[in-house]
């Protein structure tokens, strides 16, 4: 990352940041420390936990750019051509034949190799 993308963060991200982790850490502490909670308790205690952390990432100066890069993403994805159920058929069963003469090959190619050598050593394996 560029110099000037580092110097324009927010004063205020650091400690953004440290909020999250104590929020995250929060729920491994209640998680160790109070065995005796419900799971279910422990689970919503969880996800609002994670969700406040989301939401005060998001406002952070990488938080930003994270949102954007998936936004991007996104979009990309939907440009994407993909493939119908015939060609991945054909596909998967070129990859398959191929694989199978290729173990074939190697088979055929160990068995030689071990004759060859049983033979050299005069140890018949």
């Amino acid at each position: 990352m560029s110099e000037n993308t580092e110097n324009n963060s927010n004063p205020l991200d650091m400690l953004r940041w440290l909020v999250i982790f104590g929020l995250l850490g929060g729920v491994v502490a209640v998680n160790h420390f109070f065995p005796e909670l419900s799971v279910l308790y422990i689970a919503l205690i969880a996800v609002a936990a994670v969700g406040v952390a989301g939401f005060i990432a998001s406002t952070t100066l990488k938080g930003s750019t994270f949102i954007t890069f998936a936004k991007e993403s996104r979009i990309e994805v939907r440009k994407v051509v993909w493939p119908t159920r015939q060609e991945t058929t054909t596909t998967t069963m070129i990859v398959l034949a191929a694989t199978v003469v290729m173990a074939l090959l190697l088979w055929g190619l160990d068995g030689i190799i071990v004759e060859v050598v049983s033979f050299i050593t005069g140890l018949g394996i």
